[in-house]
Parts: structure tokens; sequence; C-alpha cells
């Protein structure tokens, strides 16, 4: 038997078993599991969960950008957007309020860095925007494709390492002009309050 190398470990999507045994582990620790066929599947399902006019959080995220997701709740006018919305406030005077706004939306939407076949998300972020909401958000979605998943929590911290980093590394000098780095990092091994954490997973490759 061929022992994967890194590349294809972290970038091929992983089979329909290895998906179901994440799947069965995440319901087993309280997340609302749904395996989805693509991202246009992810994005219709998205706009069906969220109410209209609720509040939104989205955190940064190829996958969400890819897949229109991203566009779909800041663009849209269905919803507000406060992420939107906080670019539009002065740091100076209103930073309490931006944080606020952020930590505790009716609903945050995102993906994650690696999902463990145990049943671990995992989220690394360089300034920590999103974990304050993946926490205080009255709801949380997030969309991950196959290739995130790996077979144990060890191996998910060295596709953030190996793989993720790197690429978000590149992204974030292309677009902000600085590095990115792993500052912040949110293992999610269970969700307490029922119905709250929804896990959309899908059979293909989208985002780091």
């Amino acid at each position: 038997m061929t022992t994967p190398t890194a590349a294809t470990l972290f970038t091929e999507p992983a089979p329909t078993q290895r998906l179901e045994r994440a799947a069965n582990a995440l319901t087993a620790n309280g997340f609302v599991v749904e395996i989805l066929d693509d991202a246009a599947a992810a994005r219709t399902r998205v706009n069906n969960l969220i109410p209209e006019g609720a509040s939104v959080y989205t955190s940064a995220s190829e996958t969400l950008r890819l897949s229109g997701i991203l566009d779909d709740i800041n663009a849209s006018g269905r919803y507000q957007a406060v992420g939107r919305r906080a670019m539009t406030m002065d740091r100076a005077t209103q930073m309490n309020e931006i944080r606020r706004l952020l930590a505790s939306p009716d609903v945050v939407v995102g993906s994650v860095a690696a999902l463990a076949e145990s049943g671990s998300l995992v989220v690394a972020s360089a300034t920590g925007s999103q974990i304050s909401a993946y926490s205080g958000a009255a709801r949380a979605i997030w969309v991950v494709g196959a290739q995130k998943v790996v077979p144990d929590l060890s191996t998910a911290l060295r596709r953030v390492e190996e793989h993720c980093l790197p690429l978000e590394n590149a992204r974030a000098q292309a677009v902000y002009g600085q590095p990115s780095a792993i500052n912040r990092l949110l293992i999610l091994n269970a969700e307490v309050v029922s119905g709250r954490g929804t896990v959309l997973l899908l059979r293909e490759a989208i985002g780091f």
C-alpha cells in the first residue's frame, strides 16, 4: 500500500467512506452535518439556512469567495452584512462597537483549515477576527471542501502549517502587502448547543 504524499493528502478530495466517517463523528460530537455534492449545492443550502434580514458575519475564506456565498451574503441585500458594515466604521472611535458587532451576529458563515475524521474542526487565523464569532454567534455554518478531511488531529495541524499557511501567506502578500501567520488556532471538538453548528461537507475540493 502506497503512503500518500503531503501534496495528495492535503489536496485530493477524500473518498466517500472517509467523508461519512467524518460526518458520523461530527454528528456524535453535536454538530448538524450535511454531505453535499458541490459548492453550488452548498451555496443554495446556505441561502436556505439563513433567515432573510439576519445579521451575518462572513469570515475570510477562499471557499466562500469561490463558491459565490460571500457575495450572496454581503452584496445581495437579503441580510445585514456586519463585516461590510464594520469596514465603514471608525476604528479610532468605534472599536468597541465593531468588536461587539463581529463577535455576536445572528449567523457566522465560514470554513475551516482541516477536519479530522475524529470529528474535530481546526481553524487558523492571523488576526482572530472570526474566532470570537465562531463561539459567540447564535448560529454557525461551516462549508468544508472534501480535500480538508484528514485522518486525525495531528495530520490536521500539519495541514494547517504545511499546506494552508503557504497559500494564505501568498494571498495576504498579494492582497494586503504583508505576510500571514498562525497567530490564533481554534479546535472545535464538539458543539454543546443543539442545532447551533452546521457543517456542510462537500464531495469536491474547494478553497485552501
